[in-house]
């Protein structure tokens, strides 16, 4: 495999949790695909999209601390987890087509959006494509355009392959919940060619009107300076002239002996900054 460090390349795109008895979730047939979704809690509706080949399970660390004042809806994406694929390409557009597709489905009107790196890249075409049903974004180690990433590992996405990974925790979690397990080499090739594919959305995200917060770890697979040019985009990270002034309406937090990879599992730090920023747009 080369230049393949498998290390990062699953830091870059899922935290990994071990193959456990999930709760029942439920099927909706939104856009096109029957996707798979969990709820914990009731409260104002809180979606969350996971990192590339996850399932709903990689935010399990997080989900009793935003269940307290959330209806959670867990959401697994096209051909992840328990959510069959379909005869279409991956794109981060087809992924938040279907997710908005689900909050009308549910009669939720609006809803609060968290998205973990590649479902970070779906939260902000959801809001550049359906603003009106976005409260507010909340974008962990997220990119806006592909050179956000290092490059080494952008050179790790491009050398991934169905066999090498095999031998990780990702494979075990699909396994474990997939429809179809034999779907695996598909999925990987989806997920390499989705990777693979250029885009830089700078103007569009420069438009999204919906608070946000940017969430990054200080060893993030981003390259550091990305955190803070996606915040300014989204209206923070602007220097404060005046006393008193108001709480921005983006806002930027990078989280201290944290990588990628344990961004998630930060509870410590990540539920006191996301409640407080949910908390302050209602």
């Amino acid at each position: 495999m080369n230049h393949l460090n498998v290390a990062a390349v699953l830091a870059t795109l899922v935290l990994a949790c071990p193959a456990e008895a999930t709760p029942a979730g439920h099927h909706i047939r939104a856009n096109g695909i029957d996707l798979y979704y969990e709820v914990h809690g009731t409260g104002k509706p809180l979606i969350l999209l996971h990192g590339g080949f996850a399932t709903a399970d990689s935010f399990g660390a997080l989900v009793p601390g935003l269940e307290k004042d959330h209806q959670v809806i867990a959401v697994e994406l096209q051909g992840h987890g328990h959510t069959a694929d379909i005869d279409r390409p991956f794109t981060y557009q087809n992924m938040a087509d279907d997710v908005a597709a689900l909050i009308a489905q549910l009669k939720l009107e609006r809803a609060d959006v968290m998205g973990y790196s590649l479902g970070g890249g779906v939260a902000l075409q959801l809001a550049i494509r359906h603003p009106e049903v976005v409260r507010s974004l909340v974008l962990v180690s997220s990119a806006y355009k592909r050179e956000g990433w290092r490059p080494e590992i952008l050179a790790g996405m491009a050398a991934m392959t169905a066999g090498a990974l095999e031998h990780t925790p990702l494979y075990a979690a699909y396994i474990h919940s997939a429809p179809d397990p034999k779907h695996w080499p598909v999925l990987v090739k989806k997920t390499r060619d989705l990777l693979a594919t250029p885009y830089d959305w700078t103007s569009d995200v420069r438009a999204i009107k919906a608070p946000a917060l940017v969430v990054a770890a200080d060893s993030d697979n981003l390259v550091p300076e990305h955190a803070v040019q996606l915040a300014e985009l989204l209206g923070g990270a602007t220097a404060d002239g005046a006393l008193f002034r108001p709480v921005p309406k983006t806002q930027l937090a990078v989280l201290p002996a944290t990588t990628h990879y344990t961004i998630l599992t930060r509870v410590d730090l990540v539920i006191p900054i996301v409640t407080a920023f949910l908390k302050q747009n209602y």
